[in-house]
């Protein structure tokens, strides 16, 4: 498989590591100082494109690698207000995308635990919460996967109207607690706090690679798909 790489930081480098372990090729990478008006690509040459890097960067790739008819699955966070932008531009262009909060097969195995959990509790009196860590680089807070917890959360306990950053959430609001320190790769708690006890499950990754190698799996589905699609499309045809 041919891979552009659309970001090319720390988790754009972990992916080219088990890439190239993997036999595929990275055939062209890109950074902050790229300028894509500048960039020369044969789409005829590339399999998937790859979309690791910033929230102010990732939307301007997404689009460019959709224009030059290039599947393309992004794991940036903190863009989403221009999604529908980017859903209408793969439905004219007859495209290929998939957004991803999270990449790693675990996390998104935890998610619908999450839901699940949720529906579980609601009759109960527990009141939950959500904890997220990460390393002090990380630029966005709550996280996108922290995000993706607290709506799905939200969607299937009948007593939530909402989630909120911070510590204070009044009724019906479920807090989003947000903690940047050393290098933490990713950690989120769910708690279910109770009057007589707790109840919590917890998603810690331990490196890069879980997020890596999700993304070189996912690649290789979608480079023969076309239209939007998602991780639970990705998960229910494995």
């Amino acid at each position: 498989m041919r891979i552009a790489l659309f970001g090319y930081g720390k988790m754009g480098k972990t992916i080219e590591e088990l890439a190239l372990q993997a036999g595929h090729d990275v055939v062209l990478k890109t950074n902050s100082q790229t300028n894509l008006e500048e960039l020369e690509l044969d789409a005829h040459k590339i399999d998937v494109a790859i979309e690791f890097s910033t929230p102010a960067a990732a939307y301007d790739n997404i689009m460019y690698c959709l224009k030059h008819h290039l599947p393309v699955i992004s794991g940036s966070t903190a863009w989403l207000d221009k999604l529908p932008a980017v859903k209408q531009e793969v439905a004219r262009t007859n495209g290929t995308f998939l957004y991803a909060a999270n990449f790693s097969l675990g996390v998104n195995l935890f998610f619908k635990l999450n839901k699940w959990l949720a529906q579980l509790l609601a009759p109960y009196n527990y009141t939950p919460a959500i904890k997220e860590i990460h390393h002090i680089h990380k630029l966005d807070a709550p996280s996108g996967t922290a995000i993706e917890l607290a709506t799905g959360l939200v969607a299937h306990h009948p007593n939530l109207n909402r989630w909120v950053a911070g510590t204070q959430a009044g009724p019906g609001e479920l807090p989003v607690v947000s903690v940047r320190e050393g290098e933490v790769p990713g950690t989120h708690i769910i708690t279910y706090r109770g009057p007589y006890d707790d109840i919590s499950i917890t998603h810690q990754a331990r490196n890069r690679y879980g997020f890596a190698a999700g993304a070189l799996a996912v690649a290789e589905w979608i480079k023969d798909k076309k239209g939007f699609k998602t991780m639970d499309d990705f998960l229910n045809d494995r």
